[in-house]
């Protein structure tokens, strides 16, 4: 995965916010998770298509942290999405 990995959703789950965290609820496979934190604005950056790299510059505008810890932590949460087949990276 690198800046220019392409990012899709490729399942709409059911979400829900509860005081700036978020549930979502997968009907399919009767699973729910709970959204935290920079999870939450990092789901919230990928509902269209966009790059890892624009979801990278978003987050390091809002956060005062350093691009490779910054990269990390969006790879890591990228991974588990797609992982769940919540999210296609191309």
């Amino acid at each position: 995965m690198d800046k220019g990995t392409k990012v899709t959703l490729i399942k709409h789950l059911d979400v829900t916010d509860m005081a700036g965290d978020k549930v979502m609820i997968d009907f399919d496979t009767g699973k729910y998770f709970m959204l935290r934190g920079t999870a939450v604005d990092i789901w919230d950056n990928i509902q269209s298509e966009t790059t890892v790299g624009d979801v990278l510059n978003t987050m390091l505008d809002i956060y005062d942290v350093d691009e490779n810890t910054c990269l990390e932590g969006i790879e890591k949460f990228l991974k588990q999405l797609e992982e769940a087949k919540f999210i296609e990276l191309a």
